[in-house]
């Protein structure tokens, strides 16, 4: 079987469709699909170079999220979820209202994000966390975004990640894949 590329709906970017690659597993809304990965893939998550649990524990006490949030993220974290994602610009663009070079620029002054964008990231790296750990993979995760989902109306879940609520609810969907409950 040879590898066959395949193309994102929108960003035309390129990925190995996993029918030509049974070392990627193709995400399908079926208990086939989601059991298919293992729920430990979260040992100590470094993706990258990327400390995905300092995001993450920020995340998981909303009193401390919320202090966080308003005391303003650090710009480059902007820059370290751009690169967990795998998002192109343009989708990080759609999805955070901000352009990559504005963050760029915010870097380089070492200026803090607002509380606003501040607390979308804290909440789109513990969206993440969750997908890699029921998906096994960043990059499983990212093609699973990018189809329409059953549990979501048949919307596609990246759609709903320019809002908090659409990332709750996308939040929501993963806990009930990892519990087997599909319908």
């Amino acid at each position: 079987m040879g590898k066959k590329i395949s193309h994102t709906r929108k960003t035309g970017r390129k990925y190995i469709d996993a029918d030509a690659n049974p070392k990627l597993p193709m995400v399908a809304e079926s208990a086939v699909a989601y059991n298919a990965f293992p729920s430990s893939a979260r040992a100590k998550l470094k993706i990258a170079h990327i400390n995905l649990e300092a995001y993450q524990g920020l995340s998981s006490n909303p009193i401390e999220m919320l202090t966080r949030s308003k005391e303003g993220l650090k710009a480059k974290a902007a820059l370290d979820f751009l690169h967990l994602s795998g998002f192109s610009p343009e989708e990080f663009q759609e999805t955070f209202k901000t352009t990559v070079k504005t963050i760029q620029n915010y870097v380089v002054q070492d200026l803090k994000l607002d509380a606003a964008l501040s607390e979308k990231l804290l909440k789109s790296f513990a969206l993440f966390a969750k997908g890699i750990e029921v998906f096994g993979a960043a990059q499983t995760f990212y093609h699973w975004l990018n189809v329409p989902a059953y549990g979501l109306g048949n919307q596609i879940p990246y759609h709903l990640m320019d809002t908090v609520t659409g990332l709750t609810l996308i939040e929501e969907e993963l806990i009930r894949i990892e519990h087997g409950d599909l319908a």
